[in-house]
């Protein structure tokens, strides 16, 4: 394979991560216009929550965490016919387990709502919406699990950019089913359960021939007793208990969530979304294209350049992030009100979106920093140690819940979220460092403080902005959007004046290769 730049694979997987979360953003504006933020939105948003979690469980997460590094190993020391025949046996393996879990999520859907969002149960009609939505909705986690172990291995052979690109497929289905379809259901929700369910399938089928063309094989085998399967199945047991551990926080959340006034979840999930914009774009991003290279490292036992790689990674994180975070707490009211406030979403709304967008600010950096810090425990197949870290999360989270809930009500819930995520990354960070697995480079303490200098400023004319320029964030649409990128804009040319002023140049970053 060439020896293509990190930077270059980031550029690429962050530019089609960005494609896919601008068509986002056009999505929420659209179901904030049709269904603002309420009942119906409520009981969607706590359907697809569910099968969401699941994913991240068998596939984005532990399943990602454990086949990588056995794959990129297979890739490297193995013949053809040998990894071809792993790659079969995995996603045999997976696609049984998946269809059993699907099954009982269907079957048993109402006890699943019974149990995740509790305070349903006080309103019938609400609670049988949510759970048809769900035995709707539940076999998205069948093709977009299998959807990510393709991306897997697409992502070991280079081609960063197909499993980048293809969750814009979601978003487009998404989109035609609420604009165009939505009228034809009865109640209209039910265009977007089916969009997840048709986008889910589209986004499985859009990937396979990119298997064909690198030569893998595209139907799954069952093989219980390849040896490479029941090795990944051992690194896969700690992984999908400590991806378990964090989808049960994000649960108990629900809960708390499902006995606070309606609107509570929709106003979390919207922003929650708007929180995945830099974490889709960055932090997803730099934890795809970090575990191949880290895997190679680890493999052939180089810790200098296992170091390197990940110091070049969290430096690129915090050079974008830590801006990120600042700005998105200083613009999210004019953020919401530009993109949200249509149709059904009215002012009540925008100002609790904030209220939990604001909280969630708080951790953006931690939340970032994880996706950095994990691959380089997934890299050294070690995962016990993430899972003894999730658990102390996991608990901290759940005592801030209680001490936050009552007077922030969903606000607190996110804020929980936030200092657990900052908790999480530090905790990886410290390991990494003691155990030796991560080495950081010289002159931290210069590249620290010329950063927040640069932010500061940063922050000292968003402010300023705001505060000085003409800017309507309520009027039409255009002038809403006009205000924003000036906001944006000032911003921007701002924070990279000052890295530039202070030393930073692009090719400083644009060294290491894998």
């Amino acid at each position: 394979m060439k020896q293509v730049s990190l930077l270059r694979s980031l550029a690429n997987v962050s530019g089609m991560t960005l494609i896919s979360r601008v068509i986002g953003f056009l999505r929420d504006m659209v179901m904030a216009r049709y269904f603002g933020a309420g009942f119906a939105t409520d009981a969607f948003f706590v359907a697809f929550k569910l099968p969401n979690l699941l994913r991240r469980v068998f596939a984005e997460g532990a399943f990602s965490q454990a086949f990588v590094p056995v794959l990129a190993e297979f890739k490297h020391n193995r013949t053809d016919i040998e990894t071809h025949h792993f790659v079969a046996s995995v996603a045999g393996l997976l696609s049984l387990v998946l269809v059993i879990f699907t099954l009982i999520g269907i079957i048993f859907a109402g006890t699943v709502i019974v149990v995740t969002a509790t305070g349903f149960t006080n309103d019938p009609q609400k609670f049988d919406l949510t759970v048809t939505l769900l035995r709707i909705t539940f076999p998205y986690i069948i093709f977009i699990s299998l959807a990510s172990l393709i991306g897997g291995v697409l992502n070991t052979w280079g081609m960063f950019s197909i499993p980048a690109f293809t969750p814009t497929i979601l978003n487009v289905v998404w989109l035609f089913f609420a604009l165009v379809l939505r009228p034809y259901f009865h109640p209209q929700i039910l265009a977007i359960a089916w969009a997840v369910f048709v986008g889910g399938l589209l986004q499985l089928l859009f990937q396979v021939p990119y298997l064909k063309k690198i030569g893998m094989p595209l139907l799954p085998r069952l093989d219980l007793r390849n040896k490479a399967v029941l090795r990944v199945l051992r690194l896969m047991a700690p992984a999908v208990f400590a991806m378990s551990i964090s989808q049960i926080s994000l649960v108990i959340n629900t809960i708390f969530a499902s006995f606070l006034p309606s609107g509570s979840v929709s106003w979390m999930y919207f922003a929650d979304r708007l929180m995945e914009f830099p974490t889709g774009v960055l932090g997803a991003a730099l934890g795809t294209i970090l575990l191949p290279s880290l895997s190679r490292h680890a493999g052939t036992k180089n810790v200098e350049e296992f170091s390197k790689t990940l110091d070049w990674g969290v430096r690129l994180c915090l050079l974008l992030a830590l801006p990120a975070t600042v700005g998105l707490a200083l613009i999210a009211k004019p953020l919401i009100m530009t993109l949200l406030m249509y149709g059904k979403f009215n002012a009540v709304d925008v100002v609790m979106t904030q209220m939990a967008l604001t909280a969630y600010a708080v951790g953006l950096l931690g939340l970032i920093l994880v996706k950095v810090f994990g691959p380089g425990f997934y890299a050294n197949q070690n995962i016990k140690t993430p899972v003894k870290i999730a658990i102390l999360v996991l608990v901290c989270t759940q005592l801030m819940n209680l001490i936050f809930v009552g007077p922030f009500k969903h606000a607190g819930l996110a804020l929980s979220i936030s200092l657990g995520a900052c908790l999480n990354a530090g905790c990886l960070c410290y390991f990494l460092i003691k155990r030796g697995i991560y080495i950081p480079q010289s002159d931290w303490s210069g590249f620290i403080t010329r950063l927040i200098t640069a932010v500061t400023i940063m922050a000292a004319a968003i402010m300023l902005s705001l505060h000085l320029l003409p800017l309507n964030f309520s009027g039409f649409a255009y002038i809403r959007v006009l205000s924003l990128c000036t906001v944006l804009f000032i911003a921007i040319t701002v924070y990279f004046t000052c890295l530039i002023l202070l030393g930073f140049r692009l090719h400083h970053f644009n060294q290491i290769n894998h």
